[in-house]
């Protein structure tokens, strides 16, 4: 493609060569750079691009995008915009021929539920026969190929690439979570939605937004981009604030709830161990629903996907068919063991919010302990502080029995931070034992159980990997799991799911 239509609608000036160029690829890796490609040069959190400008260029770059003076005796041709992130959007939209005007885009943001309302969603639109695409947590899924993903939202290049590949594929609806940290870091920024979801909004990712009117004011960035429908959780307290703002935007606002009134809203909630019942009310008609997953969490997951599957025309018959459909969802309180009334389960629960819900759902078909094993990711100063305090007092109020131990301490000593979580947990009159390593902690949580506990292992969910240092291991809980039950009893188990 030329240069002259990759950089069309960018802003920029011109400090070296001319735009009389072709551009075979776009990369913000220099180890990704090709011949004849454009390196975009992004200032990181631990990296700076502008360091492998030079590297970009050896490995055939001729076209380098920048935020600061640079230059080079090579014949390259550089060119200077204010923000190297928002430029990478639209250059990578310009190159991809903008493939999301050809989508169907919804996008779900909030702090917990996004995996499992996408998941709801994709299974109606399924059974509705309609072709559909999903990225998020869990990885990227076009048609029966699933790749994994490095952030929740994709950097904007791969976004406009995964976008393309939908296209050439002939598929007409995509479904994505989109991170805080998406739309603070301009990765959705050129990505025409037609739906916003939003599901509710809990302290995290403080580290990046500082406080919660931030987050909040990050979150709220996706419904400005939709074009046709906003729907939003009218219980949670930013949702009620999220819906008086987006009755100024254009797009229809619909909502969905279980406490107060909304457009789409469940009656008779029948609750048990591992399935909820209950009436769906929507403006079409009202329908029986069955979510193969315990509690509240998938009530108002279910609810926000019934929401948009309305939304896009889709019948309530097919609503009712995808939602029962969905009989698990990886990390998402996994059933991994089960013998009796003796279960081993696993969630992504990482937050003190997502944390109190798994326990409490866990806690009415619990007839003996809820040993909970959790570790607190790493997170720096106060901030980090603050969350590992959040997480030790719920663990001590709604786990009879906690161990604690690291979760991805990256770079942080895991010592500290085990420590500094078990303070809290005494503090509040928690029992607990402190097990740095993730593995051995998983392995005296099983020793130490009887007959009518629950084991809950919460932090990682779907990840099959930790990261300690820089490293990034291998581990996969449900196989540490099945190792450690063979072993107590002599025989491999049966793996649930």
């Amino acid at each position: 493609m030329l240069l002259t239509s990759v950089v069309k609608g960018l802003s920029y000036k011109i400090l070296q060569g001319d735009v009389e160029r072709e551009v075979s690829s776009i990369a913000y890796d220099s180890r990704e750079s090709k011949q004849n490609s454009m390196f975009v040069a992004i200032s990181g959190f631990t990296v700076d691009g502008h360091s492998f400008i030079q590297k970009a260029i050896e490995n055939g770059a001729t076209t380098i995008v920048v935020e600061k003076e640079v230059s080079t005796k090579r014949d390259v041709t550089i060119l200077q915009v204010d923000n190297t992130r928002e430029a990478l959007a639209l250059l990578s939209a310009n190159f991809y021929d903008y493939p999301t005007g050809e989508l169907n885009l919804i996008g779900v943001t909030g702090t917990n539920g996004k995996t499992s309302t996408t998941y709801f969603i994709k299974s109606i639109f399924e059974q509705a026969k309609r072709s559909i695409g999903l990225i998020g947590t869990i990885g990227t899924v076009i048609g029966d190929k699933v790749k994994k993903n490095n952030n929740t939202t994709p950097e904007s290049l791969n976004l406009q690439e995964t976008f393309q590949e939908m296209v050439h594929r002939d598929i007409k609806d995509c479904i994505m979570e989109v991170s805080s940290h998406a739309l603070s870091l301009k990765r959705v920024a050129q990505s025409a939605f037609n739906t916003g979801i939003f599901t509710n909004l809990t302290p995290d990712h403080l580290e990046l937004h500082h406080n919660m009117d931030e987050y909040f004011e990050a979150k709220a960035e996706l419904f400005q981009l939709t074009s046709d429908f906003n729907i939003i959780n009218a219980d949670d307290p930013y949702g009620k604030k999220l819906i008086k703002r987006a009755k100024t935007y254009t797009p229809k606002v619909v909502t969905y709830g279980i406490k107060d009134e909304a457009d789409i809203y469940p009656s008779d909630i029948q609750y048990y161990p591992d399935h909820t019942l209950y009436k769906v009310h929507t403006p079409e008609g009202t329908i029986d629903i069955q979510v193969n997953l315990p509690g509240d969490i998938y009530v108002y997951n279910s609810l926000a996907a019934i929401a948009c599957a309305y939304c896009n025309g889709i019948s309530l018959k097919h609503i009712q068919e995808g939602i029962r459909a969905v009989e698990h969802i990886r990390g998402r309180l996994e059933v991994v063991y089960q013998e009796r009334d003796y279960r081993i389960v696993i969630d992504f629960a990482h937050t003190e919010d997502s944390l109190e819900k798994v326990l409490s759902t866990l806690r009415p078909s619990t007839k003996g302990r809820i040993i909970l094993v959790f570790g607190v990711y790493a997170a720096p100063g106060e901030l980090g502080s603050d969350k590992r305090k959040a997480m030790g007092r719920v663990a001590a109020e709604y786990a009879d029995f906690s161990v604690i131990t690291s979760d991805n301490p990256k770079e942080q000593d895991p010592q500290f931070i085990v420590e500094d979580v078990a303070k809290a947990v005494k503090e509040a009159d928690g029992a607990f034992r402190v097990v740095v390593d993730r593995e051995e902690a998983i392995r005296y949580a099983i020793q130490v159980s009887e007959k009518d506990d629950t084991i809950l292992i919460a932090g990682k969910g779907h990840e099959t990997s930790q990261i300690i240092g820089k490293e990034e291991i291998p581990f996969n809980e449900s196989e540490i799991v099945y190792d450690a039950l063979k072993k107590i009893n002599g025989t491999a188990k049966v793996k649930l799911s």
